[in-house]
């Protein structure tokens, strides 16, 4: 991996990660045109994932509502790719062992 990490990659990696019901126009979001659905599904995410303890919502919501914010938001995101890179190991190791434990 690369000293600095990369924000559409990690966002790649986030994405790969997703459920597909909430990634499946994750990419249209990403564009720059998108500007105007982008900022306000960051701010309800990001206000979703703060509340993931209730039903339904879920802290998945955070990073992915702080990635779209960050788009927009150039000193957010070295940060956010950082934050991201860590989320993303973090969710691949639960991953594995998750598989080992079925495997076994």
């Amino acid at each position: 991996m690369d000293a600095k990490p990369d924000l559409d990659e990690e966002m790649d990696r986030l994405q790969g990660h997703m459920p597909d019901w909430a990634g499946r126009n994750f990419d249209r979001l990403r564009q720059p045109e998108a500007v105007w659905v982008r900022v306000p599904a960051g701010i309800a995410l990001t206000g979703g994932g703060m509340l993931g303890f209730l039903p339904v919502l879920g802290f998945w919501m955070l990073p992915i509502g702080l990635a779209l914010l960050a788009y927009d938001v150039p000193p957010m995101r070295r940060p956010l790719a950082r934050a991201l890179r860590f989320t993303n190991s973090k969710i691949a190791q639960r991953k594995e062992r998750k598989a080992d434990k079925k495997a076994r």
